[in-house]
């Protein structure tokens, strides 16, 4: 007798769907079979028995000067719960004077309290530390620390690393065994453009696309994967947003780099056309910013062909009044928030749509970002793993909208869009956080997950 059956829906996992109940026994996922016993028995008739959704690139209470994201640890997690994620990994960002292994304590500290699902932290290695050799030897004991995934940039200003830095941190990342996430513009350049748009006089939001130019992206994503190749260190490529990026993985893929890819909801249901160029076109600001249909298009076929492997958010939640109040688009804070609707936007768009089958959504959004990111017992459906588990009605149509979702920004780029699919009940660790559509958990519950690789 298992504590708990989940009977009567059909087990999607990335390897394929089959008909089976599965059974949860404390934290755990006990066994796949059929006619199998339990003390509690929940009916998944007419839904998907899925993995609990992993978003590996979220923002949530993250400071921009005197700006913190509307998102708090608490709502944020809440909210992604609510729509069938169960685990997050977020970011750490150490100040000019802190060490990296103090940014990961403070980190840490902010989350516990909050957190609703299990979570894990990504360590950024700003120019500061990236230029100062004494600085990296702190590697190794964040990978003991259990924080396998360090965050470098291309862009921003004391952000980003030149290519010599990026070598240098590659080199003692990848030697010491762990991976490298990266923010992928060719950022010196960028800031010149945006300098020049401004001096004639251009402030409108779609001046953000226009002097960020796709080209400039994909020479970006190039030349890190030439360092990383020559560092021998693994790359994971944020936010991937035009075709040309595409094309660039795809191309360093096959000269033998180590590397994967994301994209993101926004880039595969936004555009730039509709959205920048309007009145509330702030709001839609992001890096890299919305491209075309062309793009969404190349996106979609590269999710399907494994040309990208993940779907993650970039939750960065800002409000209306921090995008509106901005005097021109050099000044926006950049970042959408889509934390809770991103299993269902995907569901809607790549299997309703009939550009993915039911296990590359799986794949994409549950089981890729945890194998790479090292959450090893979390993203599938095995005896053993964390009984993180979602029952996905794909009869349910839901229109986004402010009121509809949990999140904190008050507003959603997808507002008004009728998704046909969400999550019914969701388990996390083997404990039901959501029921029926509402929150039934408890702040605190989750857990700061090690990762060794």
């Amino acid at each position: 007798m298992y504590d708990i059956v989940i009977t009567n829906g059909l087990v999607v996992t990335s390897g394929g769907v089959l008909e089976a109940d599965l059974a949860i026994d404390g934290e755990q996922i006990a066994a796949i079979g059929v006619r199998l016993n339990g003390d509690r028995v929940i009916d998944a008739a007419g839904a998907y028995v899925i993995p609990g959704g992993v978003d590996p690139h979220v923002h949530l209470q993250m400071q921009l000067g005197a700006l913190t994201t509307a998102d708090s640890f608490a709502t944020g997690t809440v909210a992604a719960a609510c729509g069938g994620t169960t685990t997050i990994v977020d970011f750490a960002d150490p100040q000019p004077e802190q060490s990296m292994l103090d940014a990961l304590r403070v980190r840490r500290a902010e989350a516990d309290p909050q957190v609703a699902i299990d979570y894990a932290l990504h360590m950024t290695v700003p120019t500061w530390h990236g230029a100062h050799e004494e600085r990296l030897a702190e590697i190794d004991d964040l990978l003991g620390a259990g924080c396998l995934t360090f965050k470098l940039y291309q862009a921003y200003p004391r952000m980003e690393l030149d290519d010599v830095a990026l070598y240098r941190v590659m080199k003692r990342i990848g030697a010491a065994g762990g991976r490298v996430v990266l923010h992928s513009e060719t950022g010196p350049l960028l800031e010149e453009l945006r300098r020049d748009a401004l001096a004639q006089g251009h402030t409108a939001a779609i001046w953000h696309e226009r002097t960020r130019p796709a080209r400039l992206e994909a020479t970006a994503v190039h030349r890190a994967a030439e360092i990383a190749h020559q560092a021998e260190c693994p790359l994971y490529i944020f936010h991937v947003g035009c075709a040309e990026s595409v094309a660039a993985i795809v191309a360093a893929r096959l000269r033998g780099v180590d590397i994967v890819a994301e994209s993101c909801p926004q880039y595969l249901v936004l555009t730039a056309e509709h959205q920048l160029d309007s009145p509330d076109g702030n709001l839609f600001i992001c890096a890299p910013p919305l491209r075309s249909h062309e793009d969404q298009d190349a996106l979609w076929l590269a999710l399907a062909d494994d040309d990208l492997q993940v779907v993650s958010t970039d939750h960065c939640p800002w409000t209306r009044a921090e995008k509106m109040g901005a005097p021109n688009f050099a000044t926006v804070p950049g970042g959408v928030p889509g934390i809770e609707a991103r299993l269902s936007l995907v569901h809607h768009f790549g299997i309703n749509h009939e550009q993915l089958d039911l296990a590359r959504w799986v794949e994409l959004c549950c089981t890729k970002p945890a194998q790479w990111m090292g959450l090893d017992r979390k993203g599938a459906l095995l005896p053993g793993f964390d009984a993180d588990v979602v029952i996905f009605d794909p009869d349910r149509a839901k229109t986004l909208t402010v009121d509809a979702l949990h999140e904190a920004a008050g507003w959603t780029p997808y507002d008004g869009v009728t998704v046909q699919g969400w999550p019914r009940t969701v388990l996390a660790r083997g404990r039901v956080i959501v029921e029926d559509e509402a929150f039934v958990g408890k702040l605190g519950q989750g857990r700061f997950v090690e990762r060794f690789g």
